[in-house]
């Protein structure tokens, strides 16, 4: 009896470890395709009046800020900083968000490290890791 539950629990490990590594080679399989999706990946964003265009890369940084002419004619630099400032902070939210979306599709759903993309919290992220652990999956 102890032998068939023997080759039970390691038919069950055996099947848990393909399906487990069956994830690790799709999502292998997909890194260079995201990695070069992310590489490539820009949002652009324009002011409310059209007057200040700003383009974000994945992590939301900053490409380029473009204002046309008319912007001057205002002769308010404290309204144009404020309206870059909104437009940059719009774009770079909407970068980050497009990142995620793009990761989410390559991780398993409910991936620490989407969850970490989305929040920030390093802390958590590492929680998880400790939970996994202390379970010993």
């Amino acid at each position: 009896m102890g032998e068939s539950a023997d080759r039970d629990a390691n038919r069950a490990l055996r099947a848990r470890f393909d399906e487990v590594y069956g994830q690790y080679q799709r999502f292998r399989s997909g890194l260079d395709e995201l990695q070069g999706k992310l590489a490539e990946l820009r949002v652009t964003e324009r002011s409310d009046d059209g007057q200040v265009t700003v383009v974000a890369g994945a992590r939301g940084e900053l490409v380029s800020v473009e204002v046309t002419p008319s912007v001057f004619h205002d002769r308010d630099a404290k309204a144009l900083s404020k309206k870059i400032t909104t437009t940059v902070l719009r774009a770079s939210a909407a970068a980050v968000a497009a990142t995620q979306e793009l990761v989410a599709g390559y991780l398993p759903p409910g991936s620490a490290s989407v969850e970490f993309l989305r929040t920030n919290d390093f802390g958590a992220l590492l929680g998880r890791a400790d939970a996994v652990l202390s379970r010993g999956e």
